[in-house]
């Protein structure tokens, strides 16, 4: 109200309302370009990003892709020519098959000139015998074979072939070239049926290179590979394969389950995109900087600012505009305000400390805006009041104070005369009356409750003797639960009255008290009455007339949607032979019991 007031007051200062009306309209024209051009920018900042990482994910797919069908490839070459009677006959026959030799050299020639990617192709037995590429290379007489991944992986491995991570290949002598080998056990079928071969391929580490670098995002993003256990297949930065990458998060990359992973805060920040192989097990990585992707974001941002100031300009040249033409009608706007005085409009009070065209148009607005206040503390007073008489009217129905002299007359006659049945029927009597009188809360402890239904079926056990059997279940502990005011014993009655009244058979009436989930729930059943149909509903729109006081089904059910809400209420319906009423109150008001208690 203090701000509402000091901004009216600098209005006021204004020689003129056109001045006061173009420094507003300005004020808030400039407040909605700056805020429109704020989101907007960063909308499309984050729009940007998010199209950007859809993108790269969709690139690292694709490589993935490339990838498995370039090693499909390698594959079938693998299959092809380890499968083949004249490997079969040179590495496995007891003499050197001098034209099986020559026809896989043929081939070995014939993949070598094709492919620049492939760097060896070989075959090798167990008993030493071997062709590698075009047969004149010597080979490397230190190298061990049993310690090579690819050789002993490929004669180990159930069926299929095997790729090994990037590593230098020592089978030739003189030479240590990086590749990643591809490798395949081969069957002695003549023989004993296992494997006792092996069939490789060394792949140049540029043939993954290329398949790599020509789908990566922006002049710094960059592709790597690693395997299923973590190590660097591919990686265009080759040292790094000797330093175990410390620059990637490699660890957080394995461990994710998600498509994307970004890394660092801000600009500075790396994304992340992931792609895993089925095939190969290899997981494809895009890794992009952050900077880069949001680049053209800046560029829509320069556009924005650019836009931003030629709004700026229209809105000056707009409220100069709107301040000329507001002035002239400012008389007629003043006459539609007083209508509004009526009560058609909400506002909050504001003082204007001018003499202007405002000043006068203030004193009008603050006349109706006063007139709204008194009209909204009325409505709310009555409502209030409306509320705490219906609660009253429902629960308190019955307040015949004048009895209580008169029972306690009979009280006392009754033990001069020994008639003690006549005086506990009267003392739990008065204590029904002092409850229903004396309770001025919306919500009593359920002891206090149980204690009324207890004086009630005192009186009704003298009454009705052996044909009312009334049992009680409540937890050991009900010191922290609170009901509505006179919600049980009227159940009880109800049943009492519709299941001994008209009958001689024995009632049997059971009261639950439970907990459940958010609620406490409390049961009444008795046997020999039965509930029809919707009854409540039928009660409520009177069709069906309630006998008695009134105090009932259709009582209790209003005031626990008074005090609850309309998802609380009675619910009826008949079960095995008794007809059972459930009332349910919610846990989450314990705190307001606590201090309705603590009040006491």
């Amino acid at each position: 109200m203090r701000d509402i007031r000091f901004a009216a007051k600098i209005i006021g200062k204004f020689k003129s309302i056109q001045s006061a009306i173009f420094a507003v309209v300005t004020v808030l024209l400039l407040s909605a370009v700056l805020v429109i051009t704020g989101v907007s920018m960063r909308y499309t900042r984050n729009s940007i990003f998010e199209n950007s990482s859809v993108y790269t994910q969709n690139i690292v797919q694709q490589m993935n892709q490339n990838i498995d069908s370039y090693i499909d490839y390698m594959e079938n070459i693998a299959y092809l020519i380890s499968s083949s009677e004249d490997v079969q006959d040179y590495l496995f026959d007891d003499e050197i098959n001098n034209e099986a030799r020559y026809r896989i050299l043929n081939q070995f020639e014939t993949i070598l000139d094709s492919r620049s990617d492939i760097r060896n192709v070989g075959i090798i037995s167990k008993s030493g015998r071997m062709l590698i590429n075009h047969g004149k290379k010597s080979v490397n007489s230190d190298l061990d074979l049993n310690t090579q991944e690819w050789y002993t992986q490929a004669l180990d491995s159930p069926e299929g072939p095997k790729l090994t991570s990037s590593h230098v290949q020592h089978i030739i002598s003189g030479e240590r070239p990086w590749v990643i080998t591809l490798s395949r056990g081969i069957r002695d079928r003549e023989g004993s049926g296992e494997k006792e071969g092996v069939f490789f391929i060394d792949l140049n580490y540029s043939a993954i290179s290329g398949l790599c670098d020509q789908s990566t995002v922006g002049t710094k993003g960059y592709a790597f590979i690693m395997d299923a256990k973590g190590n660097i297949v591919y990686h265009p930065q080759q040292q790094q394969l000797y330093n175990e990458l410390q620059t990637e998060n490699i660890d957080l990359i394995m461990k994710t389950d998600d498509d994307t992973v970004l890394t660092g805060t801000g600009k500075d920040g790396k994304l992340y995109s992931i792609s895993r192989s089925e095939k190969t097990g290899w997981t494809v990585v895009d890794c992009t900087s952050v900077r880069e992707l949001l680049s053209k974001s800046h560029q829509a941002q320069s556009v924005y600012v650019l836009t931003a100031i030629l709004l700026v300009v229209v809105a000056l040249l707009f409220s100069r505009f709107m301040a000329r033409s507001i002035t002239l009608p400012i008389q007629k706007l003043r006459d539609s305000m007083k209508k509004v005085q009526e009560g058609d409009f909400s506002v909050s009070d504001v003082v204007v400390d001018s003499e202007n065209e405002i000043g006068s148009l203030t004193k009008s607005f603050d006349a109706m805006t006063h007139r709204i206040q008194e009209l909204m503390e009325q409505n709310v007073y009555e409502q209030e009041q409306k509320r705490k008489s219906e609660l009253k009217a429902l629960q308190s129905q019955i307040n015949p104070h004048f009895l209580y002299n008169t029972l306690d007359t009979i009280n006392w006659m009754a033990q001069k005369y020994g008639a003690d049945d006549i005086s506990t029927m009267v003392r739990s009597l008065g204590n029904l009356f002092r409850a229903a009188v004396n309770s001025k809360e919306d919500l009593i402890p359920l002891k206090m409750e149980l204690d009324v239904l207890k004086d009630y079926i005192r009186i009704q056990q003298i009454r009705f003797g052996d044909r009312l059997d009334f049992q009680l279940h409540v937890p050991d502990d009900i010191s922290h639960i609170y009901v509505p005011t006179l919600c049980i014993q009227p159940l009880v009655e109800n049943a009492l009255k519709y299941a001994l009244e008209f009958s001689d058979d024995v009632c049997h009436i059971t009261v639950t008290i439970s907990e459940k989930d958010t609620v406490y729930q409390i049961t009444v059943a008795n046997t020999g009455s039965h509930f029809e149909d919707d009854l409540i509903w039928k009660l409520e729109h009177r069709q069906v007339t309630p006998q008695g006081s009134g105090v009932g089904l259709v009582n209790i059910n209003s005031r626990l949607k008074l005090l609850f809400g309309d998802r609380y209420g009675l619910s009826i319906y008949n079960e095995d032979g008794m007809a059972i009423v459930l009332l349910s109150i919610p846990k989450e008001r314990e705190d307001s019991y606590a201090q309705i208690d603590d009040c006491r």
